[in-house]
């Protein structure tokens, strides 16, 4: 499983501790403390081991290369005239190479807490990616790719006969085969039942769509069941009722995983509508005619600007900025 340790406010936690805090920088802290409890523990513990580092000398330096990483600016810009050092000196308390150590002590302290002590008491695990992609292993050995602004939910390890988690967002699943304990996805009022396989989940304003990959996925609906396979998906569209099954015509829904846009005889409507998706566009086709355009390449790892600048060249077409919005005419 996968956390992330560098946390951007620590820096500043450990401005506001040696009074250095702008006043702007005071108020984001005083809103993320008062964003959860968790938090506000988080400062706690932070703020008591600053308190006792003042008590302590320090007889071993942490590596600078790694720990002091974050403060060399600050050290560096102190400039002084060269000094003749003795071997030993008695330690002086520095805050910033405090703050070094604390970084260290709290961020590991208290993700072992939260991790250790979530898996003694199996308490909701939450992962959300934020503005990018994650990837994260359940505790079954499963691998999830989370793609950006998408949460998943899960016990710190599967209990009973089951295999439950949440999801809002998209993510692609590589789940671990047991055939005696199904895992079973809850995205918004729909059921995904798998024993084993990958697939793709994707739960929007409009719909949640599941997309097969290799293996049998079982999607759920109210009272309405349906069995998909590799190359189908499943759409459970809101203003409707029930489910609908119909053939997955690209592999368009692994862009965020692949960072690669297969274009398959694609029409251009469609490649400029997971364009808007993945790079945040707004591109819009003023010419009807050219809607359906079919167009066969592959993006990898291409720029929006890259990927514009082809489509105009192979369809003989003008790509026009206005503002933020691309026209293509």
């Amino acid at each position: 499983m996968k956390q992330e340790l560098d946390r951007p406010i620590d820096d500043l936690l450990v401005k506001s501790l040696l009074d250095e805090a702008t006043e702007a920088e005071q108020m984001e802290i005083n809103q993320w403390l008062s964003d959860s409890d968790d938090n506000l523990r988080y400062f706690e513990h932070f703020e008591l081991i600053w308190q006792q580092s003042k008590e302590l000398e320090i007889r071993s330096l942490v590596d600078e290369n790694a720990a002091w990483e974050r403060f060399k600016k600050k050290v560096q810009a102190e400039p002084g005239e060269a000094t003749v050092v003795p071997m030993y000196q008695k330690p002086v308390f520095n805050p910033w190479r405090i703050a070094a150590a604390i970084l260290l002590t709290v961020c590991s302290g208290w993700l072992a807490y939260l991790l250790v002590g979530n898996q003694l008491n199996n308490q909701p695990i939450t992962i959300s990616s934020g503005d990018r992609t994650l990837t994260d292993t359940l505790p079954d050995g499963s691998v999830v790719f989370l793609n950006r602004k998408s949460t998943i939910t899960y016990p710190a390890h599967f209990e009973g006969d089951k295999r439950n988690v949440a999801l809002t967002g998209e993510a692609f699943f590589d789940v671990t085969p047991d055939k005696s304990k199904p895992f079973i996805i809850s995205v918004n009022n729909v059921t995904v039942r798998v024993v084993g396989t990958s697939f793709n989940v994707k739960d929007s304003k409009e719909k949640t769509e599941v997309i097969v990959e290799t293996g049998l996925v079982e999607v759920t609906r109210d009272t309405q069941k349906i069995k998909v396979r590799p190359k189908e998906k499943a759409t459970a569209i809101r203003a409707v009722k029930g489910l609908v099954k119909q053939r997955s015509e690209d592999d368009f829904y692994n862009y965020y995983r692949t960072n690669k846009l297969v274009c398959d005889n694609t029409p251009l409507w469609r490649l400029v509508e997971i364009l808007n998706e993945a790079y945040d566009a707004d591109i819009v086709i003023e010419n009807e005619r050219i809607r359906h355009f079919p167009i066969n390449t592959t993006f990898e790892q291409k720029t929006l600007e890259n990927i514009i600048a082809v489509i105009s060249e192979t369809f003989s077409i003008t790509a026009q900025k206005d503002g933020k919005r691309i026209i293509l005419k």
